[in-house]
């Protein structure tokens, strides 16, 4: 097997270093577009409404064909199965990777647990304690019914809920989502004059119930509600997504408030467990309920879609091309909706904790670039910042283009403007524009040749570009539910094609311990063993 998969990726690297047989370079788009009229129909494939195309990417039918070797000999099809069967594929920790077990689809298992039933029983709890918030029985300490929700997290524990709340969230909505995330208190002072604790639900995300940043900011906010409805009726206003039942109930949490999720999901695959309780509460249950029922779908496809149409594994084979093959080192994110603001933020995680790694799962250095740099912002704020050094900067930079077919507004003017921004994006970066075009544009508009010759070479674009356009056809909680579990199991994917573990984080923890010493030298303790440069900050800090 060894042999083949060496053999697998010298053949994609191969095409990456030679040019095509018509003279254009592997990078080159445009010309696989004029050589074949049916490129969108053979290169775009579709999922339960979901609409991928990757025609404006630089695969080749022959550089396609190598990926999907590839993905054949490292055993994709394999090792995805043994990690839906509940096997130990985050080999450092020694545990499974079950996060389509939180879907509430029967049959998971993790080793020798039912895995299904324990997520089906947190599921229940969680139902039941969204609906008595939203239905108005469950209520706070001076009877009034709660109107807002603070999420309280760190990570995964705050990136993925915020996202959803922030894309699904409408005034219509049951409660006002709230997240807390950021140590720096100045988070909390910008949010706390929106909430009134007598009617705040608050809820404390940390599974250990010891995460620095998520308890400083706990015992901010459970200060304010003491003040607010009395230290007696804190506890009517608390609940954890913890399993540490001794500190939630040192905090005052009642054991019945707390909902547990378990060491085979990582904080940034979390969002459809416990986790996900801000949004049960904020959107409802039924919301909540569509969300794991399109990250469902989207599982069941990738479980049984053949490689050739399986929306992830296209997706992850596309970057390795582009970081593999042909070098490319970031990709941007550009949803253009404003309602997924913080998609490209929770992708960032998402993809740079799983796939930042520099050894494979036998522990041995990588042979080959891991993970891309991930940025973005939505479109159309991104073509007037960012957006001019992918078009014509040195470096290509490959992008993610998300579009809504069908909006929830009644401006339809404006939502054309917003798809025809986007289409004509992924168009220009395909495309751009050569001396000749910018030449005979400007003649036409009757510039001196003199001027055309000095503006030319700022006015050309060199084009070839990828872009990976992905059309959602409206964008409610089982479409979101979809997206997010396509980019999971894309990372998967590439966690198997580039033989990493995409399920531990060991580079958090680093910064971890050494905050601890160094927060006690800020506090006036010895700061013996720090570096010249710490060193010189603690003296500088301490000054005034």
């Amino acid at each position: 097997m060894a042999q083949e998969l060496a053999a697998a990726w010298a053949a994609v690297m191969a095409l990456a270093r030679t040019p095509r047989p018509d003279g254009s370079t592997p990078a080159s788009i445009r010309p696989l577009f004029a050589a074949d009229p049916e490129r969108f129909r053979r290169f775009s494939h579709a999922a339960d409404g979901l609409l991928l195309d990757l025609s404006k990417t630089a695969m080749s039918d022959a550089v396609r064909t190598a990926l999907l070797g590839l993905a054949r000999a490292a055993d994709l099809p394999g090792r995805r199965d043994a990690m839906a069967r509940g096997e130990a594929v985050n080999v450092t920790e020694r545990r499974a990777a079950l996060h389509m077990a939180l879907r509430g689809e029967g049959g998971f298992r993790a080793g020798g647990e039912d895995a299904s039933a324990e997520v089906a029983g947190v599921l229940g709890r969680m139902r039941d304690f969204a609906q008595a918030v939203t239905e108005g029985r469950l209520r706070g300490a001076t009877g009034e019914r709660f109107t807002d929700v603070l999420n309280i997290g760190i990570g995964g524990s705050d990136l993925g809920p915020a996202m959803v709340a922030r894309a699904l969230w409408t005034p219509a909505s049951p409660l006002r989502p709230h997240y807390l995330g950021n140590v720096d208190a100045h988070a909390w002072e910008e949010i706390r004059p929106r909430l009134d604790p007598r009617r705040t639900l608050v809820l404390v995300a940390s599974k250990t119930f010891t995460t620095q940043e998520t308890m400083t900011n706990a015992a901010l906010v459970r200060a304010w509600l003491a003040e607010g409805v009395g230290e007696a009726a804190v506890g009517g206003h608390l609940a954890a997504l913890s399993t540490n039942l001794k500190a939630t109930a040192g905090f005052g949490i009642a054991e019945d408030r707390v909902f547990p999720f378990r060491d085979w999901v990582g904080g940034r695959f979390s969002l459809w467990s416990s986790i996900g309780l801000s949004l049960a509460v904020a959107l409802g249950w039924e919301a909540f309920d569509r969300l794991l029922a399109g990250a469902r779908a989207m599982d069941a496809h990738f479980l049984s879609a053949p490689l050739e149409a399986n929306l992830p594994v296209l997706l992850a084979l596309a970057e390795v091309w582009h970081v593999n093959g042909l070098g490319y080192a970031t990709r941007a994110v550009l949803p253009y909706d404003e309602r997924l603001a913080r998609l490209p933020a929770h992708l960032q995680q998402l993809e740079m904790e799983s796939l930042g790694k520099r050894v494979t799962l036998a522990g041995k250095p990588v042979g080959h670039d891991t993970g891309a740099v991930v940025f973005g912002e939505p479109g159309t704020n991104a073509q007037h910042s960012f957006m001019q050094l992918i078009h014509q900067g040195t470096r290509p930079v490959p992008a993610d283009i998300i579009l809504v077919k069908r909006p929830d507004h009644a401006h339809p003017d404006s939502h054309r403007k917003l798809l025809a921004n986007g289409l004509a994006q992924s168009a220009a970066l395909m495309r751009g524009k050569t001396e000749a075009e910018v030449r005979a544009e400007m003649t036409a508009a009757g510039t001196e040749p003199a001027e055309i010759e000095r503006l030319l070479p700022h006015r050309v674009f060199p084009g070839d570009r990828p872009t990976a356009t992905l059309l959602l056809p409206h964008l409610d909680a089982f479409t979101l539910g979809q997206v997010v579990a396509l980019y999971e199991h894309k990372v998967a994917s590439l966690g198997i094609l580039w033989d990493i573990n995409a399920f531990d984080q060991w580079g958090v923890e680093l910064g971890k311990q050494l905050t601890g010493p160094i927060l006690k030298a800020l506090e006036g303790d010895t700061a013996e063993g720090q570096d010249g440069s710490t060193l010189g900050l603690l003296a500088a800090l301490r000054e005034g």
